[in-house]
């Protein structure tokens, strides 16, 4: 179980993908708690009105790349004189079926999976020193469960569940508290809906949430010292009916999926 994290003055943070979406409201909210934040991204102009309206440093960088990752570590090391939290949220969510080429794939995995442990790479021998440190893990429920039509992402964010999962395990007895944020629907440019759209149907069924419903769900849940972080809460109940009884959940699953072939043929 993490460590309950109460108060964010002065703490010093880093949030990836945060130009936009659930990276910048997550900026946003603790920059307002009085963190030392330092938002990342690619999308250079964006990056800056984001930094700018809260009143963060930014620094613009390719985080699918291990150079990338290490020009914000060195980087926020500079800037901030330090890193107390690290938020990896950049994601992709990339391709549609079996389809997907082996590009959509590749990014999926660099970006979901790899840029953590990359991270966590340069961060930890520094925190397992002093005996602290925040690592936070934008998973998606997609992490815990699964998601129609987008293989890659399904693979890879469980991936990234299950590194967040390693690295609590391997590293919380020696002050590391890791956290995993694992939200469905958000209204970010990667939701697609609501419309028509079946997929949309069934990613929002619990109500599709604002950026900011997530950010204000992780403060929470990190001073309750809780690893999972669930802005819908029911992902709880589907989780435990999924480990509970998983051919009953497949073959929920695979209802949703007809639904959504039925609906792709009309």
């Amino acid at each position: 179980m993490p460590r309950p994290l109460t108060t964010w003055q002065d703490q010093r943070v880093v949030v990836t993908g945060a130009a936009r979406g659930i990276g910048a409201a997550i900026a946003e909210r603790l920059a307002s708690l009085g963190a030392r934040v330092l938002v990342t991204d690619l999308l250079e102009d964006e990056l800056q009105r984001t930094a700018d309206h809260i009143g963060a440093q930014s620094l613009s960088a390719d985080i699918s790349t291990e150079d990338g990752v290490r020009s914000v570590v060195e980087g926020a090391r500079e800037i901030l004189t330090g890193i107390d939290v690290w938020v990896g949220n950049a994601g992709v969510a990339r391709g549609s079926g079996l389809e997907s080429p082996d590009a959509d794939w590749e990014i999926s995995w660099s970006v979901n999976v790899l840029a953590h442990v990359r991270a966590s790479r340069l961060l930890l021998p520094e925190w397992l020193e002093r005996g602290s440190g925040r690592f936070v893990v934008t998973a998606s429920a997609a992490g815990l469960l699964t998601v129609l039509g987008q293989p890659s992402y399904a693979v890879t964010k469980h991936g990234a569940e299950a590194f967040a999962e390693w690295l609590a395990v391997t590293y919380g007895h020696r002050g590391i508290d890791v956290h995993a944020i694992c939200p469905q629907g958000v209204r970010t440019d990667m939701y697609p809906g609501p419309g028509n759209d079946p997929v949309a149907a069934v990613i929002g069924h619990d109500g599709a949430l604002e950026p900011a419903d997530v950010a204000e769900t992780l403060v929470n849940s990190l001073a309750n010292g809780e690893f999972l972080v669930l802005p819908h809460p029911e992902v709880k109940d589907y989780f435990a009916m999924r480990a509970a009884d998983t051919d009953k959940w497949l073959k929920g699953m695979q209802r949703l999926q007809a639904r959504v072939d039925e609906a792709g043929e009309a």
